[in-house]
């Protein structure tokens, strides 16, 4: 019989365990050991470029998103006056009654030209008062008060030759030929610096089919307010 002596093997067993224990736990502790090396400061820095980065994402997202809302309502905008023109040249052409926008939009509101013209034809509306050389015998609270009202009448499409007959304190059809500053006239035309000024300054300021007002002053037009429309 063989007969094993334990008491010389016990020590080597259990200096084994308590190796591998230790081993053990060495792995558990060696990822939380690995993260307490990264210092506090350092994550915070890193945190707070992520926000600042995330905060700057967000405000160029938000800035393209009002760049193309805005683009979308001047398209819109854009659609609805082309769609207003088409419907005011249709409606005319058959004779039919065209809406306050649709006329606006055909032209009568002022548009100044891209050049000033050398010849201008208008058609005008006088509106004079009392004591301002004319036959008129209303105040001139009461010419002003008329005076825009005729404007409104006219931009909203009321025919202005039917307008003139009715209202003007010149002679109907008061239709004008001008030639601009250092323009020779044309026959039938007058020179721009021969007639009252502010008739002038209106007349060549707005675009064909464009109405325009002159208000009354002193100087500039004396006669009181001259509705005007730029035929050619």
């Amino acid at each position: 019989m063989i007969r094993i002596d334990i008491r010389r093997h016990a020590p080597r067993t259990t200096g084994h365990a308590a190796a591998s224990l230790l081993l053990a736990l060495a792995l558990v502790l060696a990822p939380a050991t690995a993260l307490a090396d990264d210092p506090p400061a350092e994550k915070a820095e890193e945190a707070k470029e992520h926000a600042e980065e995330a905060k700057a994402a967000g405000q160029e997202k938000a800035a393209e998103a009002k760049e193309k809302s805005a683009k979308k309502a001047k398209s819109k905008e854009k659609a609805k006056k082309a769609s207003a023109k088409q419907e005011a040249a249709k409606a005319s052409a058959k004779g039919e009654t065209v809406s306050q926008d649709a006329k606006a939009a055909a032209g009568t509101m002022p548009v100044k030209p891209d050049v000033e013209p050398q010849h201008v034809q208008v058609q005008h509306i006088l509106i004079a008062f009392a004591g301002s050389g004319t036959r008129a015998t209303r105040s001139k609270d009461e010419a002003k008060k008329l005076a825009y009202e005729i404007l409104e009448r006219a931009r909203k499409g009321e025919d202005f030759d039917a307008l003139v007959r009715q209202h003007t304190d010149d002679s109907p059809p008061g239709i004008y030929g001008m030639s601009g500053i250092g323009v020779p006239p044309a026959p039938g035309e007058y020179a721009r610096n021969g007639m009252v000024p502010a008739f002038g300054n209106v007349g060549f300021a707005i675009s064909p089919g464009n109405i325009g007002m002159a208000d009354w002053d002193a100087q500039a037009s004396p006669y009181g307010w001259h509705i005007i429309k730029r035929l050619k």
